[in-house]
């Protein structure tokens, strides 16, 4: 379903064995990514009495969450916001309760700029200017296919229903849901919208959440002297505070991923229309691998292993969507992450299992408005 957007270096290892759809549900979520798997394994943590199904409409991890760099960043886009608590501990916490082994690492990220100056900068590289390291903040990597492969290994352990090619193609509403799915019907009491962009519409989020594509891309692995010289001895991630942007982080085999640029569909809704190996995107990339190779000599010879593109969607402020759904009290809507979704997802995918067992209020930041 998503073959054009290329493909990432990570691998999901996991896959649910064939189930068939239950008639009814106490808890159904809609999306295999980090937010609908975690909240599925965390629901079935709390509440192992209550029945959960997850419908993801291609295979999990298929959307923004298997595609992602990995980049784990602590609070959210829009910076700390009340009520949020701990990110990073809190995401720490999930994964260790639920046996989840994802190649965690928080060495903290650096912050990168051409403005201000550091007193003392690892990396001087050239990109429009001279890029130095200006700051640290909390956070680090994961490896995203383990990631998704650990919480559907852990919902699934837990008693979850996990459900490949199971699109939900609408909603009726009553006292719970009625989902109208591609492999039938399904009743649900409660309902979790943990959806990519390819399902706005349901989410009720179409008129309020910039979607776009980002590209990034592999080198193949580097040498310890390479690293060295390039200023990425200590192989933390890092990204830019001004502009151009460029992100980027080190993997376990010593290749670097980097990415940049954002890409929009002639429809912006419809973002499964992009090749990420034609057109623009293709011009993307190609400028993308000339500026890493342009940032030091030990860059110059450089080689490219992997190209890909994943899902990312916005608000103009910037904050999460955490709402109840415009339809239903019994129903949260949760996404918009602008780039923070890596620990983001999982820790309010279960902050909103606990919410939908009536443990835990929602923040009033994360409401659905149209103004």
């Amino acid at each position: 379903m998503y073959d054009s957007w290329g493909t990432p270096p990570w691998r999901i290892d996991f896959r649910p064995p064939e189930q068939p759809l239950p008639h009814s549900v106490d808890f159904a979520v809609i999306g295999g990514g980090f937010t609908g798997l975690a909240a599925a394994a965390w629901f079935r943590h709390l509440a192992p009495e209550k029945s959960v199904v997850v419908l993801e409409a291609a295979r999990i991890g298929a959307g923004a969450s298997g595609r992602t760099g990995g980049l784990v960043m602590d609070e959210t886009a829009a910076g700390d916001l009340p009520g949020l608590g701990n990110v990073l501990h809190g995401f720490t916490e999930i994964l260790q309760k639920l046996d989840v082994d994802c190649d965690l690492w928080l060495p903290g990220v650096w912050e990168i700029g051409r403005l201000g100056m550091a007193r003392s900068s690892p990396i001087e590289w050239n990109d429009s200017g001279t890029l130095r390291v200006l700051n640290e903040v909390p956070g680090g990597t994961v490896d995203p296919g383990k990631l998704v492969s650990g919480l559907a290994r852990a919902a699934h352990e837990r008693g979850a229903t996990v459900i490949e090619n199971a699109s939900v193609e609408r909603v009726e509403w009553d006292d719970g849901a009625e989902l109208h799915c591609s492999l039938g019907l399904i009743r649900a009491g409660k309902v979790l919208f943990a959806t990519n962009l390819l399902s706005l519409d349901l989410s009720e989020l179409k008129e309020i959440v910039n979607p776009r594509l980002t590209l990034a891309a592999a080198t193949a692995p580097l040498r310890d002297e390479e690293f060295q010289a390039i200023g990425l001895a200590e192989k933390k991630p890092f990204y830019t505070v001004d502009f151009p942007y460029l992100w980027g982080r080190v993997s376990p085999d010593n290749s670097i991923v980097w990415g940049a640029g954002l890409v929009q569909a002639p429809d912006a809704q419809h973002l499964e229309q992009i090749n990420v190996a034609a057109n623009e995107p293709a011009r993307m990339f190609a400028s993308l691998e000339h500026r890493v190779r342009g940032l030091h000599p030990a860059l110059k010879e450089v080689l490219f292993t992997h190209r890909w593109g994943g899902p990312i969607s916005f608000k103009e402020d910037w904050r999460p969507i955490f709402s109840r759904h415009p339809e239903s009290p019994n129903a949260i809507v949760l996404g918009a992450y602008a780039g923070h979704g890596v620990a983001l997802s999982s820790y309010l995918g279960a902050w909103a299992a606990e919410a939908l067992l009536g443990r835990r209020d929602l923040p009033d930041w994360g409401r659905i408005t149209t103004s």
